[in-house]
């Protein structure tokens, strides 16, 4: 869905519901390590002061959900963990609410080796809107075929948000009509 429809902070409050239900045991929140329009390797700091930054959205959320001492002790003790999609490879995630945010920077192979990462009594949401890929001009966000490919295998449901679900300011509905009438236009000039 489109930006404001709250994709990410939905997510994260299943993903607490289910946690505090103890229907899972941890919950491991990733987003693909693209930047819109900035390198990491030029911030300062180690990987986490590099990260922290670009995965703020997610932390917003949790923190509107979970008091802050004991957030910092679920992220210190591993029961909330935050890492770029990268670092999923090779794992088996059991017992655990696994979001994918901002899929729409993932490649199609990135969402075949995340989605290959389920281990039992695991649940994954995968959430992106495809109007705002930020990956490197060769390469193609895998979102679109994925969602493709598994909308109607038996287990996994698809959800699709537009402009009428926008939750921040009203503006934003406009504005996201706006940028659709131009891409129409200019669909239309190419023919």
């Amino acid at each position: 869905g489109p930006a404001g429809t709250g994709k990410t902070y939905t997510a994260v409050a299943l993903a607490v519901k289910a946690l505090k239900e103890r229907r899972v045991r941890r919950i491991i929140l990733t987003r693909p390590a693209v930047e819109a329009g900035e390198n990491l390797g030029f911030l300062p700091g180690d990987l986490r002061e590099k990260l922290d930054p670009y995965l703020q959205p997610l932390y917003d959320a949790l923190k509107d959900m979970i008091p802050a001492s004991r957030l910092a002790d679920h992220l210190d003790e591993g029961v909330i963990q935050i890492a770029p999609l990268a670092f999923m490879r090779g794992r088996t995630l059991d017992h655990a609410f696994v979001i994918l945010d901002e899929a729409q920077n993932a490649t199609l192979s990135q969402l075949k080796m995340f989605l290959t990462r389920m281990g039992r009594n695991a649940k994954f949401v995968i959430t992106g809107d495809v109007t705002q890929v930020d990956l490197p001009d060769r390469q193609h966000s895998g979102l679109l075929p994925t969602v493709a490919m598994l909308r109607g295998v038996d287990g996994i449901s698809v959800i699709e948000l537009d402009e009428k679900d926008v939750i921040r300011h009203e503006l934003v509905t406009r504005v996201l009509g706006a940028f659709k009438e131009l891409e129409n236009r200019e669909k239309e000039k190419k023919g």
